[in-house]
């Protein structure tokens, strides 16, 4: 019998799981990977031992089942098989992946009745985001009551940051409504501070910009390991170029949308949230490996996709150099998520516009996928860090047991 813990990161259309299992060394280590896709078209389970072998799949086929409405049924029924795969093993604690907590929760909270409601009352501030994540917390919380459920929150990170920095310049009723800048992807950057205070870096009490970058992608500043100031900010589609993401753009735009070309506010959505960013500037693709490649093999006759690249690292160095004035210097800049952990190109490009401010590269780290990718003579050292989300929530749900 060896004690658990269940990780919940739930999306508009997917749900990722992971079981973590104590060891003979009183270790949690992952035993146990899932994956619910195809929510509201045609869902699929896949879910894997750490060996990434099967240990159980299904395709469903009842068509009252591809309705985005049955994601409870789904996820019960993902639910059930896990406990019956826990054997005499049980759960002792399980923890859900919030994108927003508001400017109620700056920590991870023990989840009950009363987080439940204060959590759905911010589903208007990310509305894509906000009911993935509810859905499996209100299973939990009726049907195993006993098990610690922690509500984990990726804007928590960012609470540190200085009033001015929260603040839009609107009349000051919005503010106290809760219309502010909030930050994302807090539990990734909390997870580089811990990196850099184990490993005894240097910057893990200097002046750090960190790029996460992947679909969704953003620029956090990092002083002693608080946060200063970041680029996104009332929802995760603000700042950078995305996927499929617009980034920041003149509010304008909406109105114009809205009363020229007559689109509804769920049109507008659907344009701004899906079919920007990469996709929408290439025509091509979300996916970043896509856009290199096509440059690569196309040259000059890739237009689209060099527009794409270019605009992608424009913004992204723009949003440094902010950044870097916000902390008035910088001592590293580190990499890290899908993109900043898997393409050396883009962090060639971001580097080779970072010259001036005396950042040296050494191409060969940088290929090679060294964690320190800048020369020694570098006046800024950069690093490339994968990230862990998942450990910090685990850390996260286990202060909330006797473990």
């Amino acid at each position: 019998m060896a004690d658990s813990v269940l990780i919940i990161n739930a999306g508009s259309s997917s749900l990722k799981f992971s079981l973590y299992r104590e060891d003979t060394d009183k270790q949690f280590v992952n035993s146990v990977n899932g994956l619910l896709e195809g929510i509201g078209t045609k869902p699929h389970l896949i879910i894997k031992n750490n060996n990434k072998e099967v240990l159980f799949e299904k395709n469903w086929t009842d068509p009252e089942l591809f309705k985005p409405s049955a994601r409870d049924t789904l996820f019960d029924e993902t639910i059930e098989w896990l406990f019956n795969h826990l054997g005499d093993d049980r759960i002792i604690g399980t923890g859900h992946r919030f994108v927003h907590g508001g400017a109620k929760y700056s920590a991870p909270a023990l989840a009950d009745d009363k987080v439940y409601e204060d959590l759905k009352a911010l589903t208007p501030f990310v509305p894509l985001h906000q009911p993935g994540s509810l859905s499996p917390l209100k299973i939990m919380l009726n049907k195993n009551p006993e098990i610690p459920q922690v509500a984990c929150f990726d804007t928590a990170f960012h609470s540190t940051m200085p009033d001015y920095a929260k603040r839009f310049a609107l009349p000051r009723k919005y503010y106290d409504e809760g219309v502010r800048r909030y930050g994302f992807h807090g539990l990734s950057y909390q997870y580089i501070v811990h990196y850099l205070q184990e490993t005894n870096s240097p910057l893990a009490t200097g002046k750090v910009i960190v790029a996460h970058l992947g679909n969704g992608a953003s620029v956090t500043a990092i002083k002693n390991g608080k946060c200063a100031d970041t680029s996104m900010s009332f929802t995760p589609l603000d700042g950078l170029v995305m996927g499929t993401r617009c980034g920041k753009i003149d509010a304008a735009i909406i109105l114009y949308m809205l009363q020229e070309e007559k689109l509804s506010p769920d049109e507008i959505q659907d344009v701004i949230w899906k079919k920007s960013g990469l996709l929408g500037v290439s025509e091509l693709s979300s996916d970043m490996r896509d856009i290199i490649h096509e440059i690569k093999t196309n040259g000059a006759k890739a237009e689209y996709a060099k527009q794409a690249l270019d605009l992608f690292t424009y913004r992204l160095v723009g949003e440094i150099g902010r950044l870097i004035a916000s902390l008035k210097g910088v001592d590293g800049i580190i990499f890290t998520a899908g993109i900043g952990e898997h393409s050396p190109s883009l962090r060639l490009e971001v580097c080779k516009a970072l010259e001036w401010l005396g950042v040296s590269i050494d191409n060969q780290a940088n290929e090679s996928g060294a964690i320190t990718i800048s020369k020694p003579e570098s006046k800024i050292l950069i690093q490339t860090i994968p990230t862990n989300e998942e450990f910090v929530m685990l850390k996260d749900v286990l202060k909330f047991t006797d473990k």
